[in-house]
């Protein structure tokens, strides 16, 4: 699959910069520049790239306005490149896949590439199940009902967060939601626990649990969530509660509140 990718910059060397950094992929296709951010809108409209390359700060409209003047639109992914790292926070919250920092480094272009190939192939696949199931309405109605109600109880896996942005000790982190192990609460603030890491979220467990799939993660007590494929043992305890073992050897408790989790592993 080819990658069709707008530069946007108000610097010409800057997007000359960039574009040859990407004649070193060979699926990436630059369709089109833009200088200003009413040129960016007016050609993401017309050229409807995959992806854009987008300055923060431009004369006029800056990054996040062009983003904002795209709503009505189905949006392309955005990776902001800028020479100033303080917009990271706000780059995110965007919906930004990523956000690199100028000048651009050859191995961290390539780290965010990987990641639009895999946010393009999660969206071809959504797109390929929405075709289907319009066909199966349209010729086989009867099917299309039966496959809605079997899928109407299953959460889509694409409606879920596969990778948590978190500012922590001035940085930001990407964590992939696939390593991390468990998630402690403490007020209003989250312990993301991996492997290698404790990083501290400002965010209520409640809002994290939306935003993570409950097939994969599930709470096991008042101020815990649980990565259910990082369990490798479950011990019983008295008065019916038991520990789940991790993958780290952490040995987390599951209050009775929360046994039917235990019963996945167990039936």
């Amino acid at each position: 699959m080819t990658i069709r990718a707008l530069l946007v910059d108000d610097e010409k060397l800057a997007i000359q910069g960039l574009q040859l950094r990407l004649e070193a992929h060979d699926d990436v296709e630059v369709v089109g520049t833009a200088m200003n951010g009413r040129e960016a809108i007016r050609q993401t409209k017309t050229l409807k790239p995959d992806l854009v390359f987008l300055d923060i700060q431009m004369p006029g409209f800056d990054g996040f306005s062009v983003i904002s003047g795209l709503m009505e639109v189905e949006p392309p992914l955005f990776v902001f490149v800028t020479a100033y790292s303080e917009h990271a926070v706000k780059a995110f919250e965007a919906k930004a896949v990523d956000y690199l920092v100028k000048p651009v480094e050859e191995d961290r272009l390539a780290e965010t590439l990987e990641r639009v190939r895999n946010r393009l192939a999660e969206k071809g696949a959504a797109r390929k199940a929405e075709k289907l199931e319009e066909a199966l309405a349209e010729h086989a109605p009867e099917a299309a009902s039966e496959l809605s109600k079997a899928d109407g109880s299953k959460p889509a896996a694409s409606r879920y967060e596969t990778v948590i942005n978190i500012r922590d000790q001035g940085q930001i982190f990407r964590v992939d939601v696939d390593d991390i192990e468990r998630i402690d609460a403490a007020g209003d603030y989250m312990c993301i626990q991996t492997p290698d890491n404790t990083l501290i979220l400002r965010e209520t467990m409640k809002d994290l649990e939306k935003r993570l799939d409950p097939r994969k993660f599930q709470r096991v007590h008042r101020s815990t969530i649980v990565n259910l494929d990082k369990v490798k043992q479950v011990k019983p305890h008295t008065n019916g509660e038991c520990f789940l073992v991790l993958g780290s050897e952490t040995e987390v408790k599951v209050s009775r509140s929360y046994r039917d989790v235990v019963a996945r592993f167990v039936h």
